[in-house]
């Protein structure tokens, strides 16, 4: 039931910390109140107290109705809460309340969005990313997995959580709450409804969505097929490097008995890279309808491409100076404000049966529990597996339904209806065939996708066109959510695995150590087995010859690892195992291992070289900014003679140079300029303009399917199409190998240009390189000036943090209020300080590590963590980016997790009444 809640204090968070922060804060205020005047003449309405008043009360007491007992929030200077409880139900009753407090625009916004509601808040702009996803229907498997799947208790702890968020609700307007709905307030009459638990369930489906897999892939090959042979598109999809370790490095599915086992001889060959192709193999189906509307929901979340990621690690006490594991964790996501993470520790002050936590880490603002972090006696990680668990498949559609072997089968079909703020209201037919709905459905051009694409005799005939199926492991109901629960509860590696074989979606590499000494880690999830083809390309819908077997991959022949000889882990999105040890496909798309072998390299070092590793030791791991790349080029780069005095000046930059990518270092801002010159020199120019960065315009022979074959050597006037920060080439470290597969073969066709638009052809490596450096040179001169003494790559490579709704598409001034930066960066792509960029669309920063944290696990009080922004919502909260200059530089904070440790960083005690 809603609680009341009356307070006997008012806020604090007004005032502090210091007094340069504090008049920063006043103006930023003032520059609000102006903007919201300006946007709709309202003056009379607006004041500093208007922006001020959804700062949340963090000292005195509150009455909270459903808790029975008292409960304590202890904030540190940062904000950051500690809650202490008396039982499950009051804990979690807590933490709702106290997220809504620091945090509730975003969890609205992130509720809309999970159930396609964005138009309800912002308007008829937002109907076509609400079309979509309620086509994909993540509310309605979220609502399944509450009704039907979940374990009651998780149920129960998922109703406290929603109760102290209407806790926080209730009686209070939209301005009390958050600046963000006093000023869509003036745009239209939206007002927050009440929290629900299947609201905290509907956000794993976001998560999944943004983690998975290799869907972009699966799209582009497609696209590539206009433009490029089969061999070509295998040029660009590189094998996985030999070199680079997989994660498990030992182990294999025992033959006695079925399941994987760490010390088991591998009894076969595994699945090799032999797998049987795709019946639609050079597939031309214009998917690109369809990767623009994928664009616009992963654009909420972050950019989907191979920066997505993360890097996480651990160390056995055997190699440590501390003689117990120390673990690190940082993810790679977008860049956004508030941070995805909330800080925040969860404590049960005498651990039962009615309360069963004491964990600590980073949660997800709208969920309970703590997603990322340590309880007394484990500690874990996440990195993205990288698990294919998404497939599109084209079906043949014949009136009110879809062939099948031979036979029509009816469409299952729902409606859906989209209220729109300020607009009239939509309504759309969501269809779905056994595979699952037609993502086609919600683009005019998508319901043509399939007319020009080459398939096999046994086809049905195309007449209108294909449809497009997605089939995705989200989309079955799960129990991830109470694996968040399981694990952090777990108290050894037996609870640990049992947790994670309940984690299903997304699917996550886990890594593990515990107070006793042990190191661990497990692959989990629901990863599908097909029935053939390995998901590289869509596959024909209309036969039971493709699709996926009833079940996935069963949970104990997923690999796994317990105190491994070598004595340490290193998870950051590489290959799991090497598939030819491995009976099971878990993706033909992993993460080159870049970053991963880079770390194993720095660990092994150590070991080999006698030294221990300390907590300093791995946060300087973190912030490693090595380029691989300019580590393979730059040798060949200083070798070839350069005439152009200014060109030459630039190329001396890289002599000596060590490869680190340092903020201030101007050799690192113009290998990067010549990386992506050579990049769109080789291969860039040569996509179809469906991969191609948007304004990217060229003179080219038109694709073979947009144009009669007579008129093949006429040039045309091409475009990009795709959204800067997810257009190829990327840069990343599949580009890494590409490279590295044909850099010895001076020349090899790819470094070949025509003179066509051209002064004159580009006819071996040499000349595509010296070309790219002159090219760089010029691009450099007009961003940084002519002075290359002036240039640092941190100039280039900035990150501004954007409020994930009124920064990005609202009123200029008001963006200018809600945001912050830029802040010029180090690190890069596919280092290990993953300050990513793409190499197509720009040098800025569009993913970063969202969060670092470092676990002096058993001596818990040791650890140290960063966010990325801060605790706060609040636009003008001194907590709003009060981390980010230390995030920056590298720093980490004192990570206090035992009750004495907490009560000495406490400024600020709020407690809830019964």
């Amino acid at each position: 039931m809603p609680a009341n809640t009356t307070a006997s204090s008012g806020p604090s968070d007004a005032k502090k910390p210091g007094r340069k922060k504090g008049r920063r804060a006043r103006l930023l205020v003032i520059v609000l109140v102006l903007a919201l005047v300006a946007g709709v003449g309202y003056g009379a309405y607006w004041s500093v107290s208007t922006v001020r008043a959804s700062y949340p009360q963090t000292t005195g007491s509150i009455k909270l109705d459903g808790l029975s007992e008292s409960v304590e929030v202890k904030r540190d200077s940062y904000g950051v809460p500690q809650i202490y409880a008396d039982s499950d139900a009051d804990l979690f009753r807590a933490q709702g309340f106290v997220q809504a407090q620091d945090r509730f625009w975003e969890m609205d916004v992130r509720r809309h969005m999970t159930s396609g509601r964005l138009s309800e808040m912002f308007g008829s702009g937002q109907v076509e990313t609400d079309a979509f996803l309620r086509t994909l229907g993540w509310r309605k498997v979220a609502q399944k997995e509450y009704d039907s799947v979940l374990d009651e208790d998780t149920k129960k702890n998922l109703q406290a959580y929603a109760e102290g968020v209407n806790a926080y609700l209730k009686g209070k307007d939209g301005k009390d709450i958050s600046v963000e709905y006093a000023a869509l307030g003036l745009t239209n009459d939206y007002k927050p409804t009440e929290w629900t638990p299947v609201d905290s369930v509907a956000w794993l489906k976001a998560m999944a969505w943004d983690l998975r897999g290799n869907m972009q892939d699966e799209i582009d090959r497609s696209l590539l097929t206009s433009r490029l042979d089969e061999d070509q598109i295998k040029d660009l999809y590189p094998a996985y490097p030999k070199d680079h370790e997989p994660i498990v490095g030992e182990g294999a599915v025992s033959s006695a008995t079925g399941k994987f086992d760490p010390a088991a001889q591998p009894s076969s060959d595994g699945i090799g890279s032999d797998t049987a192709a795709d019946a639609t193999e050079g597939l031309n189906t214009q998917l690109s309808a369809l990767s623009d509307t994928l664009d616009k929901i992963p654009a909420l979340l972050g950019p989907n491409g191979s920066g997505i990621g993360s890097n996480s690690w651990v160390v056995s006490g055997k190699y440590t100076t501390t003689d117990k594991p120390l673990l690190a964790n940082d993810p790679h996501l977008a860049p956004m404000l508030p941070s995805l993470w909330y800080q925040m520790g969860l404590h049960c002050r005498t651990l039962s049966k009615s309360c069963q936590y004491d964990t600590a880490g980073y949660t997800f603002s709208g969920m309970p529990g703590v997603i990322i972090g340590h309880n007394q006696d484990i500690a874990w990680g996440f990195t993205n597996l990288g698990a294919d668990v998404t497939d599109l498949f084209l079906e043949k559609v014949s009136g009110d339904g879809y062939q099948y072997d031979g036979k029509v089968k009816p469409f299952t079909t729902r409606e859906e209806t989209i209220k729109v703020a300020g607009g009239r209201t939509r309504h759309i037919t969501v269809r779905e065939t056994n595979n699952g709905p037609l993502v086609s459905d919600r683009s005019k051009e998508l319901a043509k996708v399939g007319q020009k694409a080459p398939v096999t005799n046994a086809a049905p005939d195309r007449a209108a066109g294909y449809a497009v199926a997605l089939k995705w492991t989200a989309l079955d109901a799960g129990k991830s959510m109470d694996a968040v629960f399981e694990l952090n509860r777990a108290k050894d590696f037996t609870t640990f695995r049992a947790a994670a074989e309940h984690f299903e979606v997304p699917s996550q590499n886990l890594i593990y150590a515990d107070v006793k000494g042990n190191i661990g880690y497990q692959a989990p999830g629901r990863i599908p087995v097909r029935v053939q083809g390995d998901g590289t390309m869509p596959s024909p819908g209309w036969t039971s010859e493709y699709g996926w077997k009833k079940d996935p991959i069963p949970f104990d022949e997923l690999p796994y690892e317990y105190n491994p000889k070598r004595g340490y882990i290193v998870t950051a999105n590489q290959a799991v195992i090497d598939e030819k040890k491995y009976p099971h496909l878990l993706t033909k798309d992993w993460g080159y291992g870049t970053r991963s072998q880079r770390i194993n390299d720095l660990i092994a070092s150590k070991i080999k070289g006698g030294e221990k590793i300390s907590t300093d030791d791995m946060q300087k791991m973190q912030m490693d900014n090595t380029s691989e790349i300019a580590a393979l080029l730059v040798p060949e780069l200083l070798k070839i003679n350069i005439s152009d005095k200014s060109v030459r000046e630039a190329q001396k930059l890289l002599e000596g140079w060590d490869y680190t990518q340092e903020s201030d270092s101007a050799a690192a801002a113009y290998f990067n300029g010549v990386w992506s010159n050579i990049l769109r020199l080789a291969f860039g120019n040569k996509l179809p303009k469906e991969l191609r960065a948007k304004g990217d315009c060229l003179n080219v022979r038109p694709a073979v399917s947009t144009g009669p074959v007579d008129e093949q050597h006429k040039l045309v006037r091409e475009c990009g199409q795709r959204d800067p920060d997810s257009a190829q080439p990327d840069g990343g470290d599949r580009w890494y190998q590409v490279v590295q597969n044909i850099v010895d073969d001076q020349d090899n066709e790819w470094w070949k240009v025509p003179a066509k638009g051209r002064d004159e052809a580009l006819d071996n490596r040499d000349d595509l390189f010296a070309q790219a450096m002159e090219d760089a040179r010029w691009e450099l001169t007009a961003k940084l000036g002519k002075d290359i003494s002036t240039w640092s790559w941190g100039r280039l490579h900035q990150l501004t943090l954007k409020n994930q709704t009124l920064g990005t598409e609202g009123p200029g001034l008001l963006q200018r209020a809600l945001n912050r930066g830029p802040w010029n960066l180090g690190g890069g792509e596919a280092a290990v300080n993953a300050t990513g960029w793409n190499a197509a669309g720009g040098y800025e920063v569009i993913w970063v590590p969202s969060m670092r944290m470092v676990v002096n696990v058993g001596d818990w009080d040791k650890s140290r963590w960063i966010n990325l922004s801060g605790a706060s919502g609040h636009a003008f909260s001194a907590h709003y980016t009060d981390q980010t200059e230390k995030w920056v530089d590298g720093e980490l904070l004192d990570w206090s997790f035992g009750t004495n440790a907490v009560g000495q960083a406490t400024v600020d005690t709020l407690t809830l009444k019964p």
